[in-house]
């Protein structure tokens, strides 16, 4: 009867009367509304009358096609109109004309629709290039984020509907292909995620008929052998069920429901089965007033007839993921058959049917807010369509997130998807590209047209990048305020950039400024390959390099070229363990140097700690921290003053502790920056529990600035909440 329909009302306008075909939308539409559609119709037989689709179907009875299936679902005036522009060719002259003549709406609507248009072409290409898997979850994610109007994604549905419809009788065989693969692949999981039955079962079957058409035709056969049969059946079963709930004075509506092909295809197929073990072929739909009484209902139905074991579903006490609510329940039936049995309300099955289509058309009219509702709950039944259809979960996860943390998707001119940060612009685009191309980049054309490189980029948008033979990015490109890069990645590659091109005049900066401390200790004889291999690099230029950017100080050269001296074979060792020795010449007691001193273990003093001396029988003279508690359970007549003396080479034993999060490779990171800053570990000592790790080290050390250096290094290491120099006991 619609196809009919259709035909008469295409006809109508093919001769130009377009009242005939307004009169259709009498009944649900007022005046302005008519009045809207009918400048529409009229605007559009001026601008595309003799114009064909690449299905080969003539683009005016498409709109008006895709138009009355729209009807079905009473969408708004705006819907419609919007459906039918979408199939103008879209500029940005033919949008500002919509806006003037049309309305805001209606133009963004189309506008919207008609950009989604392109997923068709870059889907064919995908499954042409053998990536189809990776395209189709890029095709996906940009079709959520430009469809910011639930409005723009069912005309889109309505209009593959109508395209199916047209292509299924089509000879181009490839054609057929790939609307039906586009069908399954994204509009009819799309439709299922709204809850759009209607148009998910014809995508479906239609889909089926193309790219499976001797299992269609078999299935199709054996439903219509059957029809007569199941059909009586059908009777005698509402019959005894509409007088079981009258006995038990349950106001219900019944019906039998149709089973559509595709889905007993897929029953058949999943579980192996042949048609008769299919227990839905044969369904029946009882509607009721209220939830009580869907279960009441269901009671009635189990004491009537053996309900079959795990054939119970309960989708009102748990709804699926778009809101299906529902009682599925199968049952042996009249002649030991199976049959399905589905109990909701009206309200339920006004949802089940039209879906989110519903849903919108019910809040619209209630007026009750301005589009936010519908937009959270728009974005609530996307994400749970976006897990459904994903490639992978951990895909579903990324874009879940991605969806909330703006994320635009626009396309490279050979139609890859590409992602990027909100805002970014046609040079974030070049890096993500490749990183040769953003170096190279010049200037860009978004949807063919010439734009600043700063220009931020949208959803949908096609990018083409313009860039010299050869040639490096501009410093500008790195200030924030200029707002050419967006994205940390591409700063990243720009610095890497600038870093390399400085590479030589960095090498030979940081040649001068060894040579200078080589002669400062005179050691200009020592092999530069070895002292590059202490700080970990391979080849001495990189060494150079680093010293010349000031990645490496001429303190830590101090320390390596000191090591050298006196323990050259130490210099690709990791920090070891021995006993501490004591260095003479480092404090001064009373005025009197070389005096045998050793450092107390208990506060283990090291410079410019302030000290203090005791003296021991036959040990010489132990040294404490003034503020050790120790000292003041000593003989004061023993104590004598002392001070650091001036000797670069004494060094001293301190205790650190170290507490993090317990890891693997924790203790490798931090011994790897004692061994870089040439410290030496004399007594280690750690402990982890409940993920937590606390370490203990007794470092030598020349003085106290040395150690707060490699502290703040040790507390820079991923997972250390804290280290810090052993306090002595009070």
């Amino acid at each position: 009867m619609v196809h009919a329909t259709h035909l008469k009302l295409v006809t109508q306008f093919g001769d130009g009367r377009i009242a005939g075909w307004l009169a259709e939308f009498g009944v649900d539409y007022a005046e302005p509304d008519l009045a809207l559609l009918k400048r529409v119709l009229e605007w559009i037989a001026l601008q595309a009358a003799d114009h064909t689709l690449k299905s080969g179907e003539a683009l005016l009875p498409h709109a008006l096609s895709t138009a009355l299936i729209l009807r079905e679902f009473k969408l708004d005036a705006e819907c419609l109109a919007a459906s039918l522009l979408a199939h103008v060719a879209i500029t940005h002259d033919a949008v500002l004309a919509m806006r003037d003549k049309f309305g805001a709406r209606a133009a963004e609507l189309a506008e919207g629709a008609a950009r989604m248009a392109m997923i068709e072409n870059l889907s064919s290409r995908a499954a042409r290039t053998g990536e189809q898997a990776a395209q189709m979850e890029g095709l996906r994610k940009m079709l959520l984020a430009m469809a910011q109007d639930v409005r723009v994604v069912l005309i889109k549905l309505a209009d593959h509907t109508q395209t199916m419809r047209f292509v299924v009788k089509c000879d181009d065989v490839e054609l057929r292909h790939d609307m039906a693969r586009l069908a399954l692949d994204i509009f009819a999981p799309l439709a299922n995620r709204l809850g759009v039955w209607q148009l998910k079962w014809e995508l479906e079957d239609l889909a089926l008929r193309i790219l499976e058409p001797d299992s269609y035709k078999r299935i199709a056969k054996l439903i219509d052998e059957k029809r007569g049969d199941r059909e009586c059946y059908i009777d005698e079963v509402i019959a005894s069920l509409r007088e079981e709930l009258a006995r038990s004075e349950i106001k219900a509506e019944i019906s039998g429901r149709p089973k559509h092909i595709y889905s007993i295809y897929n029953k058949m197929r999943r579980k192996g089965v042949d048609f008769d073990a299919i227990n839905d072929v044969r369904a029946v739909r009882v509607l009721v007033d209220d939830i009580k009484d869907c279960y009441a209902a269901l009671g009635s139905v189990h004491s009537l007839w053996t309900p079959l074991p795990k054939e119970f579903d309960d989708y009102i006490a748990k709804p699926k993921s778009n809101d299906y609510r529902s009682l599925h329940t199968a049952v042996i039936g009249p002649e030991g058959k199976s049959l399905e049995i589905q109990i909701r309300t009206f309200d339920m099955h006004r949802h089940a049917e039209l879906g989110i289509a519903a849903h919108w058309r019910y809040k619209e009219g209630s007026r009750r807010d301005s589009g936010y509702d519908q937009r959270i709950a728009w974005l609530r039944q996307i994400v749970a369509w976006k897990d459904e259809v994903a490639d992978a979960g951990e895909l579903a996860a990324q874009f879940k997130s991605e969806l909330f943390e703006d994320t635009i998707y626009v396309l490279t001119p050979q139609g890859r998807v590409i992602d990027l940060p909100q805002d970014a612009t046609p040079i974030d685009f070049a890096y993500h590209v490749h990183s040769d191309l953003g170096h190279r980049c010049r200037g860009a054309k978004v949807d063919g047209a010439m734009v600043p490189l700063s220009r931020p980029l949208k959803n949908g948008q096609q990018v083409e990048i313009i860039a010299a033979k050869q040639g490096g990015p501009s410093r500008d490109w790195l200030n924030p305020a200029l707002g050419f890069l967006k994205s940390a990645g591409a700063r990243v590659k720009v610095r890497q950039w600038f870093n390399r091109q400085n590479y030589e005049v960095s090498v030979a900066q940081g040649r001068d400024i060894v040579d200078r401390e080589l002669q400062r200790h005179g050691m200009t004889g020592i092999n530069l390959d070895k002292l590059a291999q202490q700080f970990e690099f391979d080849k001495l230029n990189d060494f150079l390099a680093e010293v010349g950017r000031g990645e490496i100080g001429p303190r830590q050269l101090q320390t390596a070229l000191r090591a050298d001296e006196t323990t050259p074979a130490a210099a690709d060792e990791q920090p070891i363990v021995r006993k501490p020795r004591a260095q003479p010449g480092g404090i001064l007691v009373v005025g009197v140097d070389r005096l045998l001193t050793v450092p107390a273990k208990c506060c283990k003093p090291a410079p410019p700690d302030p000290i203090i001396g005791f003296v021991s029988r036959g040990r010489g003279v132990t040294i404490h921290r003034k503020g050790c508690a120790n000292v003041a359970r000593l003989n004061t007549e023993r104590l004598v003053a002392a001070d650091w003396g001036a000797s670069p080479e004494a060094t001293f034993p301190v205790d650190i502790v170290i507490d993090a999060n317990d890891r693997t490779g924790l203790l490798r990171d931090i011994t790897e920056i004692l061994s870089r800053e040439r410290i030496n570990v004399t007594a280690t000592n750690s402990a982890s529990r409940d993920a937590a790790a606390r370490m203990l080290l007794t470092v030598e050390i020349n003085n106290l600035h040395q150690l707060n250096r490699v502290l703040a290094l040790i507390r820079d290491v991923p997972g250390v909440a804290r280290a810090a120099r052993l306090q002595p006991p009070v």
